[in-house]
């Protein structure tokens, strides 16, 4: 049996953690079936519990840009750890990683580090309404900025997987603070500023949605969300978690051309171990505890392990910008070859990219929100994805999660996934 161990696994922590996972799309709930236990990664390859080896196109759901197991990475982190994990005081690591990120970044001053994502979406939002004196935020439909209440209204990924995009437990108090606007679309943005004058704090957006397939941004749409955020003076917050340091040096902001109030970071910026941080210019970031009065702390905030892979990662990236223009190359290339064996195979398709982040979408709707991307024929997605994994290809178990490859993939591990892709689609 080919997934025997990952099954007994499987099995057996569904006894001890709620349904057997740490994160809910792992459980492979959209695509059906028992997910895979993975024992180790290197480069560009996962290998599971039954020894079977998988092309990765999910790169840990971002931060292993550089491939996994980078040496440079884990050798400093083993070094690291000899002298201690955590110590809950200051340490030179902590500016030594803020230095080189407001170098590569463009537009902010300076930057907290937490502990996630959700954790940096949370406090941003904080700061920004103890910033403008004002309690209410637009976020987008599908977009996905961590598990705090404020944005578990319409949200993408895990909660559209499940078909409850507004969580149970979330209450009507935290909910109603929270204005929902159509990705993609300045009219309805504009009405919805227009209709609540003066009580909008922020707009906080995946400036790359990440969480309904990979979705960029129509010309002119965040250009048009900066202006509408200056006329109502509102802050613009930037969810760079899977966009910083990804899409290039700089993220989104430099990629666009557009600057944002706050930004918010995660997943590359940790090379691999939990972080988070949001940052900002000198005037916001100084209505932050201790030296302002909006409260943000962490006891695992800056921990040495977390700075120091972060720090080489980074270090990485910033000397070698070619590492961008690479990726470009290859997951252009991917996108090339999946629409080539779509026509070719008869298949209705759409097909997302954005530098290294891609998605396929099986429909004839050009895929530009979350109500486009559930146009999308999940049947065709399940048999996809678990066709491909039969072939030795891990990717998203889900229609509404980005690909992120990373700089280990081939050309040649290319191919062999547009072999398999060939070969399964053939069923459809």
């Amino acid at each position: 049996m080919r997934y025997q161990r990952s099954s007994r696994l499987f099995k057996e922590a569904k006894e001890v953690i709620p349904g057997g996972v740490n994160s809910p799309v792992r459980a492979f709930k959209a695509v059906g079936g028992n997910p895979i236990f993975i024992k180790k990664a290197k480069g560009a390859y996962l290998f599971d519990e039954d020894n079977n080896k998988y092309i990765d196109y999910i790169s840990s759901w971002g931060p292993m840009i550089l491939g996994h197991a980078h040496p440079k990475v884990t050798e400093s982190i083993i070094k690291t750890t000899k002298n201690g994990t955590s110590f809950g005081t200051p340490t030179e690591l902590e500016t030594k990683i803020a230095k080189l990120a407001i170098k590569m970044v463009p537009n902010i001053d300076q930057i907290r580090f937490v502990n996630s994502g959700t954790e940096a979406c949370m406090s941003a939002i904080r700061l920004a309404r103890g910033f403008t004196g004002k309690e209410k935020i637009i976020k987008f439909s599908g977009c996905y900025h961590g598990h705090s209440d404020s944005f578990l209204i319409q949200a993408g990924s895990g909660g559209a997987t499940f078909g409850n995009p507004s969580s149970p437990g979330v209450t009507q108090g935290s909910a109603k603070d929270t204005l929902i606007a159509e990705f993609n679309n300045l009219d309805n943005v504009s009405k919805i500023f227009d209709k609540n004058k003066n009580k909008i704090a922020a707009l906080i957006i995946e400036p790359v949605a990440g969480n309904m397939g990979c979705i960029p941004p129509k010309k002119d749409f965040l250009k048009g969300l900066r202006s509408l955020c200056d006329d109502h003076k509102a802050l613009l917050v930037f969810d760079e978690v899977m966009t910083g340091f990804r899409l290039s040096k700089g993220g989104a902001q430099e990629l666009y051309g557009i600057k944002a109030d706050i930004v918010t970071f995660g997943k590359v910026l940790g090379g691999g171990l939990p972080v988070g941080a949001f940052a900002s210019n000198l005037e916001i970031m100084s209505f932050l505890a201790p030296k302002g009065e909006v409260y943000q702390a962490g006891t695992l905030s800056g921990n040495p392990l977390a700075m120091v892979a972060g720090y080489n990662t980074l270090k990485i990236l910033d000397e070698d910008p070619e590492i961008y223009s690479r990726l470009e190359k290859k997951t252009k290339k991917l996108e090339e070859q999946l629409r080539y064996i779509s026509i070719k195979n008869k298949i209705n398709h759409q097909i997302n990219r954005i530098g290294s982040m891609i998605s396929i979408h099986f429909t004839d709707y050009p895929v530009v929100n979350f109500e486009t991307s559930k146009k999308g024929d999940n049947i065709y997605y399940k048999k996809y994805f678990h066709g491909m994994l039969d072939q030795n290809i891990y990717l998203p178990p889900s229609a509404y999660e980005s690909y992120f490859l990373n700089d280990a993939i081939s050309d040649k591990d290319i191919d062999l996934t547009s072999e398999a892709y060939n070969l399964v689609s053939l069923d459809f």
